[in-house]
C-alpha cells in the first residue's frame, strides 16, 4: 500500500509535472509540427478576438440605446472603414516613404556600425580576458545580424502580404464574434457537466473580464504612447518619427522588455547621426516611460491584473521561449486567465469546507 501523506502526494506531484515537461522537451519537434497547422487557423481567431474586445464597449452602448445588435456592430465597421481610408490616406505614404529611406540608408548605418566595432576591437586588449570573449561574441553576433537584416526585412515584407490576404477572413469572425457572444458563453456553459456549469458561467465571466479589461487599457496605453513618441521625435527632429513611434507603441505591449526592444532601432538610428541626437532620444523616451508609469497605465490599466511583478517575468520567459515573439505578447494574458481559474477553484474548494 501507498503512504497517503500529504507530503508524498506533494513529492508525487512534482515528479509526474516534471515528467510532463521532460516528456514535452523530447516531444518539442512533434507539437511544433502540429503548431504550424494549428497557426493558420489560431492567429486570425486570435486577432478577431483581441479586435472583438476593443469595439465590444461601443456595440453594448449602442444595443443599450436600441439599436439592434448586428446594425451596430455594421455602424462600427462603417466608421472603422472610414477612419481606415483616412488613416491609408494619409499615414500610409509617409510610412513607406520612410521604409523607404530607410532601406536605403542601410549600407551607411551598417558601415558606421562596423567602425564603431573596429574601434572598439582596437582597444579590446586593455579589457579582462572574459569581458572580451564575451564582447568578440557579442560583435560578431551583432555585426551577422546586420548583415542579415536586408533579407529580414524582406522576409518580414513577404509575411506582412501573406497576413494581409488572411486578414480578410478576421471581419467575419469579429462580426460573429461580437454578434453571437453570449450565445458561444451559454453553448459553452452546455458543454459542461450539471455539476460543473456554474463554476464553469464563473470562469468564463471572470476570463471575459480580466481579458476584455487587459486588451481594451493595453490599446489605449499602446496609442497614448504612439502619439507622446511621435511628439516628442518630431521635436527633436529625430529620422523616421512616425515609424520608430509606432515601433515603440507596438513594443509596449510586452511589459518590461517591451521598452528597451522599442527604443532599440531609434537609438541605433541616433548614433549614426550625432551623440546629440542620442541623448535626445534617451531623454524623451525616459519622459514617455514616466509619463506611462505615472499617469497613463495607472489611470487606463490600474490594477487590471493583480499579478506580482516576478510572476510577469517568469511567464515571460517561458512564454518566450515556447513561442518567441508571439510568447512575449501572449504570456501574461495567458497567466492572468490561469489566475482566474485557479481563483476560482480555489474558492469554490474553501466554500465546500465546512465551518
Amino acid at each position: 500500500m501507498l503512504p497517503t501523506s500529504r507530503y508524498f502526494r506533494v513529492a508525487l506531484s512534482v515528479a509526474a509535472t516534471l515528467l510532463c515537461i521532460y516528456l514535452f522537451g523530447l516531444l518539442r519537434g512533434f507539437f511544433m509540427d502540429i503548431w504550424a497547422v494549428i497557426s493558420t487557423v489560431f492567429y486570425p481567431f486570435l486577432a478577431a478576438l483581441i479586435i472583438s474586445y476593443i469595439l465590444q464597449p461601443v456595440v453594448e452602448l449602442l444595443h443599450r440605446r436600441r439599436v439592434p445588435r448586428s446594425a451596430a456592430i455594421l455602424c462600427i465597421y462603417f466608421t472603422f472603414a472610414i477612419l481606415v481610408v483616412v488613416g491609408v490616406l494619409n499615414a500610409v505614404p509617409v510610412i513607406s516613404r520612410q521604409i523607404s529611406q530607410l532601406v536605403s540608408s542601410f549600407p551607411a548605418i551598417t558601415a558606421q556600425i562596423s567602425h564603431w566595432m573596429d574601434m572598439v576591437n582596437s582597444r579590446k586588449q586593455y579589457l579582462p580576458n572574459t569581458v572580451r570573449v564575451g564582447l568578440e561574441n557579442a560583435l560578431q553576433q551583432l555585426e551577422h545580424r546586420f548583415e542579415t537584416a536586408p533579407t529580414g526585412i524582406f522576409s518580414f515584407i513577404s509575411s506582412t502580404i501573406n497576413a494581409i490576404f488572411m486578414a480578410f477572413i478576421v471581419p467575419f469572425l469579429v462580426f460573429y464574434m461580437l454578434k453571437d457572444a453570449k450565445a458561444i458563453g451559454r453553448a459553452m456553459v452546455g458543454l459542461a457537466p450539471v455539476r460543473y456549469k456554474r463554476r464553469v458561467r464563473i470562469i468564463l465571466h471572470g476570463i471575459d473580464e480580466t481579458l476584455g479589461g487587459y486588451i481594451r487599457g493595453q490599446f489605449l496605453v499602446m496609442l497614448a504612447i504612439g502619439i507622446l513618441a511621435f511628439i516628442g521625435y518630431l521635436i527633436i527632429g529625430m529620422p523616421y518619427a512616425l515609424l520608430l513611434a509606432l515601433f515603440l507603441a507596438i513594443a509596449d505591449i510586452i511589459p518590461y522588455l517591451g521598452p528597451i526592444i522599442g527604443i532599440a532601432p531609434a537609438v541605433i538610428i541616433a548614433l549614426t547621426v550625432s551623440p546629440a541626437l542620442l541623448i535626445k532620444v534617451v531623454i524623451v523616451n525616459i519622459a514617455v516611460q514616466q509619463c506611462e508609469g505615472n499617469f497613463i497605465s495607472p489611470q487606463i490599466m490600474g490594477r487590471t491584473l493583480k499579478l506580482h511583478p516576478m510572476a510577469i517575468v517568469a511567464a515571460l520567459l517561458i512564454g518566450g521561449e515556447l513561442a518567441g515573439v508571439v510568447g512575449l505578447i501572449l504570456a501574461v494574458p495567458t497567466l492572468a486567465v490561469l489566475k482566474v481559474v485557479w481563483t476560482s477553484w480555489a474558492n469554490e474548494r474553501r466554500s465546500r469546507v465546512p465551518k
